[in-house]
């Protein structure tokens, strides 16, 4: 049990902070999970236990930077609610081994378009009136992106800054600012349905939660000095290094 927390918390903390600067710090906490041997759907539900306490922690930051609009915001929330809902309802009527077979499509492909949308979170800081398409567009990604949250998770930041500033035009600082509570929103609304149905290791979700606050922490501080940068090269590693092992126990 000691192993699991020593590989779990490490890692947790690494991406809550790389949760806060890019998004997609799921990519290295279910990983982490599943790399302590927790059972798929235990592992996802326990990581939104531990990744909505880090969201918590970094949305307040960014809602202190003036980086949230709040109609935006609030309509976003609504539709990643019942996004949300939709996906994880769907997560828990799946096989667990199909369930596996799954996270290593998604997990590749998810690599393969953050290695060729590296310009993607490039968009200029601004603070413009938005426009109706701008919040049309946005609703549609936040119940899009809620569904695929609440059914998996990881990735969900960065496709939602990618999709905001990409699809949406959204200035860099308010898609980063919407992506925080959109991503709140999920991992709550999602962690309820695992909750109800038993599907969360509480002791270890807590303690990780702590780790995940202080790096969201740490992340948001980095963001409102240095940006976006460093985030996607630690994701695509760390994914790699979760592909490779994978696919050793596969083989071996």
């Amino acid at each position: 049990m000691l192993l699991t927390f020593l590989i779990v918390c490490p890692l947790v903390c690494l991406a809550g902070f790389v949760d806060a600067i890019g998004g997609g710090g799921g990519l290295i906490s279910l990983p982490a999970y599943l790399l302590a041997g927790i059972p798929a759907h235990f592992a996802v539900g326990t990581n939104k236990l531990s990744s909505a306490m880090g969201t918590v922690i970094s949305t307040i930051e960014f809602a202190r930077s003036g980086y949230i609009r709040i109609k935006l915001a609030a309509v976003s929330v609504v539709t990643a609610i019942i996004g949300s809902s939709l996906g994880a309802q769907l997560a828990l009527h799946i096989n667990e081994n199909d369930f596996r077979v799954i996270l290593l499509i998604i997990l590749p492909l998810t690599a393969l378009y953050l290695l060729l949308n590296r310009h993607a979170l490039n968009s200029k800081l601004a603070d413009t009136k938005l426009t109706s398409s701008q919040f049309m567009l946005t609703i549609a990604i936040s119940l899009g992106l809620g569904a695929y949250d609440g059914f998996y998770g990881p990735g969900t930041g960065t496709f939602l800054l990618i999709t905001l500033t990409g699809i949406a035009h959204l200035p860099i600082n308010l898609a980063a600012g919407n992506t925080k509570v959109i991503n709140l929103t999920t991992n709550v609304t999602a962690l309820v349905v695992f909750l109800l149905s038993g599907k969360v290791m509480m002791l270890l979700g807590l303690v990780a939660g702590l780790f995940s606050i202080v790096g969201n922490f740490l992340g948001a501080a980095y963001y409102k000095r240095f940006g976006s940068r460093i985030a996607r090269p630690i994701i695509i590693i760390v994914l790699l290094i979760f592909l490779t092992k994978t696919i050793w126990d596969l083989v071996g």
